[in-house]
């Protein structure tokens, strides 16, 4: 879906505070329905979340494949703003107080199941630095299992991984798992050469 007007002009404020983003249009295979074709969202807030160590926190999910860590994600519902979906779900995934700093990416997924060509999904990603609280989640439906801290230098690492997933979760996606991870290594390599510029 191509984005409403009112929601390009958020993104054009949020480009003017927090710095213009990297903006990637690409085709993505999109044989798997979650979090693509969730109906509750047309797009995610991706949290790159400093700690004081300068790492960037990574998440897992208990029905993930094993070892697909990455960054933590949260849906933007419909008529939700972008900035009040990253402050909400920044919060409720990792229980962190934190400060917005750089708008780092945004991307459109196209699939390449779809004759019209439109996009189907959108990820906008974040830097936000962690100010104080206590890591774990303030959401149980969220089904975080565990976090881990890595250097920004090991996010092609990740995507690597995700990209090459062979193995599927413990639940259904409405799809396949190794789409899913291809789709998810693409913010990491985005964020990655983000962050390094």
């Amino acid at each position: 879906m191509e984005l409403p007007p009112v929601v390009e002009r958020e993104l054009d404020d949020l480009g003017r505070r927090f710095g213009r983003p990297a903006t990637l249009d690409t085709f993505i295979d999109d044989t798997f329905g979650d979090p693509i074709y969730k109906r509750d969202r047309y797009g995610e807030v991706c949290m790159v979340i400093r700690r004081p160590t300068g790492k960037v926190l990574l998440a897992i999910k208990t029905f993930y494949p094993r070892g697909a860590y990455r960054l933590p994600t949260g849906g933007i519902h419909h008529g939700e703003g972008i900035f009040d979906a990253l402050v909400r779900e920044a919060r409720e995934e990792t229980g962190l107080d934190t400060r917005v700093e750089r708008f780092l990416a945004r991307i459109a997924y196209r699939g390449t199941s779809r004759q019209d060509g439109a996009p189907v999904f959108h990820t906008f990603a974040f830097l936000l630095t962690e100010l104080g609280g206590t890591l774990g989640t303030l959401d149980p439906s969220e089904r975080l299992e565990d976090w881990r801290e890595i250097e920004i230098a090991e996010l092609p690492g990740v995507a690597d991984f995700l990209a090459d997933l062979h193995t599927q979760g413990t639940e259904s996606i409405g799809g396949d798992w190794s789409a899913w991870g291809r789709f998810r290594a693409v913010v990491h390599r985005v964020v990655h050469d983000a962050l390094r510029s």
